[in-house]
């Protein structure tokens, strides 16, 4: 691609990306780089196409129209063909697509790529400036090499699981694919990387993320206190490990989140509950001391909001400047966030259609705002090998 990117289609609009990926790493990352403009090749298996196609329930459409909702939730932006990589004649298309774009996306088991002739060594003959990006489980060296990842197997390994869930209860995983998301967020992050490196140096290189290191990562606070003060923490429940009050608490006639993670936030809390008493309490005088009386500090928060409820309670203490908010289902979430003012929906009314479905095609909005270059969703997700022949007619 030449010339200067038309601003008003996006700030990857001059970036064109082969994406080899399935499932959820690889399509997050790349559905990323494609609301943010970029021209996204989604190259599927024939017939079957991405393995979450067949994921559901929930479905959008209905007999054999019907179409996985999580499959349409990651593959906006993209353009689809399906092809055969163990036919010659499909492999050589597959190279073609990959030499002719800027970065190339991947999360098969380690080495399939190479044996395809579509990794960046076999690649980079041709086209120096290519930049290659492998998802894997666990690394691409070492034991790890040969075991596939799955997001609920590394929750599971890295201590995801361990600590999540009540005290007395079992290990559990967190209600989304977190591990699988963050490192989609790690390889389009990656992936920019290499692309600005490449305005300098002019040659591409290969960058690889995998979810084992993510989820270590994502372990923050808690992974650092292993690493620094060799600590090995268990389930809290809804308690932070370091802060308080920082947890749910039980109104008169339900349940509301408080956060009062700073010694102003503490002092605020204090007078908007009328109990300025606390603040000179020994059990209560600063975070260190909060934490060693966690369980009175409970008891005696929860005996003042006792007396009213929890929408009552919202209003004071957001009156108050205190970080509060109701524990919402997922339909509450989004008309929540819809009342904040966040637009958390994104609706493309093309007048075509997904998944025999004609009306306007509702997605989760991207969360990245930008004054000058926004993301867009422009295409809805493609059915398997949708643009198949404008993407080979094209490499004629």
């Amino acid at each position: 691609m030449t010339g200067s990117p038309d601003r008003s289609s996006g700030a990857l609009s001059h970036l064109r990306i082969a994406d080899f990926s399935r499932v959820l790493a690889g399509p997050i990352a790349t559905m990323i780089l494609g609301d943010l403009g970029a021209d996204v090749v989604k190259v599927e298996k024939p017939g079957l196409g991405d393995d979450t196609r067949s994921w559901g329930p929930p479905w959008w459409g209905e007999g054999e129209d019907a179409t996985s909702t999580y499959y349409l939730g990651l593959n906006r932006n993209k353009r689809s063909i399906a092809l055969d990589l163990s036919d010659p004649d499909d492999q050589e298309l597959a190279r073609q697509i990959a030499l002719g774009a800027d970065v190339v996306v991947d999360n098969f088991r380690v080495g399939t790529m190479a044996r395809y002739g579509l990794d960046r060594e076999s690649l980079a003959s041709e086209a120096p400036r290519i930049i290659t990006c492998s998802i894997t489980g666990f690394g691409s060296e070492g034991e790890g090499a040969t075991l596939a990842g799955y997001d609920f197997l590394v929750q599971a390994m890295s201590g995801v699981m361990a600590i999540t869930g009540g005290p007395d209860g079992e290990p559990t995983k967190v209600g989304s694919a977190m591990v699988d998301n963050l490192t989609g967020l790690y390889a389009a992050i990656a992936i920019l990387a290499a692309v600005e490196e490449r305005r300098e140096s002019g040659v591409g290189q290969h960058v690889e993320v995998s979810l084992m290191a993510s989820a270590l990562v994502g372990l923050l606070n808690v992974g650092s206190g292993h690493v620094l003060a060799d600590t090995d923490p268990g389930r809290q429940g809804n308690r932070h490990p370091s802060i308080a009050p920082y947890q749910p608490y039980r109104t008169g006639d339900g349940v509301l989140a408080i956060a009062a993670a700073s010694p102003a936030l503490w002092e605020k809390l204090c007078a908007a509950l009328g109990r300025q008493d606390w603040r000179t309490d020994g059990r209560f005088a600063d975070n260190a001391a909060r934490m060693a009386h966690v369980d009175e500090l409970e008891a005696e928060i929860e005996e003042v909001l006792a007396g009213d409820t929890t929408e009552v309670w919202l209003f004071r203490l957001r009156a108050a400047g205190i970080p509060v908010g109701p524990i919402n289902t997922v339909r509450q979430a989004f008309w929540d966030a819809e009342a904040l003012g966040l637009e958390p929906v994104d609706v493309l009314d093309d007048g075509g259609s997904t998944g025999g479905r004609t009306e306007p095609f509702r997605s989760v909005r991207s969360p990245i705002r930008m004054s000058a270059t926004p993301p867009s969703v422009r295409l809805r997700p493609p059915t398997n090998d949708q643009h198949g022949r404008e993407i080979r007619a094209h490499l004629e």
